[in-house]
């Protein structure tokens, strides 16, 4: 590029800032914020787990129309846009891990015994899950039955 040449106009500099400066700053100000968008994912996903009520259990299952517990939160965050990993203990491991006063609908809720995860469920709200249980059931909203349970969020 020449150098009488521009991208636009010069900025014009006052009291130490730059109008391109604050230009960037105005149109990040208008960008929903990365918390509203893992929000609206976790929704999503939370949508499309509860979507799938009804369907088999069948342990390894990622879907459409069969299960298993880590299959089914797997299958939902993928189809809402966001790849994580297939094991609820490696979901776990991909979570912003949160506290129970701090949940919100759309987190992972993960189970534990002696500090391994067993089972993942997709948090409701009122202290309920979207999960695929074990097999002989389906998928179902379902009231957490234990203290022994983790939160993550999706990032």
């Amino acid at each position: 590029m020449a150098p009488s040449e521009s991208l636009g106009p010069a900025p014009v500099r006052g009291a130490g800032h730059s109008v391109t400066v604050i230009a960037i700053v105005a149109h990040l100000l208008l960008l929903p914020p990365s918390g509203a968008e893992a929000d609206s994912l976790s929704l999503k996903a939370l949508r499309i787990a509860a979507g799938k009520r009804g369907s088999l259990y069948r342990y390894g299952a990622q879907g459409p129309h069969r299960f298993d517990c880590s299959g089914l939160t797997y299958y939902a965050f993928q189809k809402a846009g966001r790849e994580i990993p297939r094991t609820a203990q490696a979901q776990y491991w991909k979570t912003v891990h949160k506290s129970r006063s701090s949940r919100v609908p759309g987190d992972l809720v993960f189970f534990h015994r002696r500090g391994a995860v067993y089972h993942v469920g997709i948090y409701s709200g009122r202290n309920m899950i979207w999960h695929a249980p074990r097999p002989g059931r389906v998928v179902q909203r379902e009231t957490i039955w234990t203290n022994q349970v983790w939160y993550g969020h999706v990032p």
